[in-house]
């Protein structure tokens, strides 16, 4: 990873664009993440939090795209993919201060915006109404907790890539098959074979319609 550096205001527009949306946080809460956030990059393949380490910060993906994975031997399970302008942490890692046993990695080189652990609980304490976003977001990943666990208990793989294209179409164009594949919980063959099937799909119906 990259040496830490702080952002400029600019740079932060995004995070406060996100922020805003989910409760107005005020001017001096944006000048308090000006001066506790911080810049760095990290490397296609390289790992933002290994397992077996506590996560001391939280993330916004500016740029890239990371997964997270847990490890079975030496077969890798991917439990999660995100994008640009989404936040990421271990959540044991993070929030109950554990060694994780996930791994975060990055699929494409990314520029990330982080803050530790002690600076965002100072944050809530210092200004109460940003633990209404804070509420916000941990809201709205459960929900994203609660998607992945559907496409994990279905048993048919096309409905598990149903799921996954409904949700999540973006994947595809970005991110290695064998990821997508891991994450669903199916082979890269059955997946290719389902794609292949859903095209065929699509294209008849765009036949049908003309």
């Amino acid at each position: 990873m990259s040496a830490a550096t702080r952002p400029t205001a600019t740079e932060l527009q995004p995070v406060f664009e996100l922020f805003n949306v989910l409760h107005p946080i005020g001017k001096r809460v944006e000048i308090y993440l000006q001066k506790n956030i911080y810049c760095c990059e990290i490397k296609k393949g390289e790992l933002l939090v290994k397992s077996g380490e506590v996560c001391d910060s939280i993330y916004f993906i500016k740029r890239g795209v990371l997964r997270g994975f847990i490890e079975e031997g030496s077969r890798e399970i991917t439990t999660w993919l995100t994008v640009e302008n989404e936040i990421v942490a271990t959540i044991t890692g993070f929030l109950l201060r554990k060694p994780t046993m996930e791994n975060i990695q990055a699929i494409e080189d990314c520029e990330l915006l982080g803050i530790k652990f002690e600076d965002l609980n100072r944050l809530y304490l210092k200004y109460p109404s940003f633990n209404i976003v804070g509420r916000k977001i941990t809201e709205l990943y459960y929900v994203y907790a609660e998607q992945r666990a559907y496409i994990t208990r279905f048993h048919e793989a096309e409905r598990k890539y149903e799921i996954l294209m409904d949700l999540y179409p973006h994947y595809l164009n970005r991110i290695p098959l064998k990821y997508i594949a891991s994450f669903l919980g199916i082979t890269i063959e059955t997946l290719s074979r389902v794609r292949a099937k859903a095209h065929t799909r699509s294209r008849k119906k765009s036949v049908k319609d003309l």
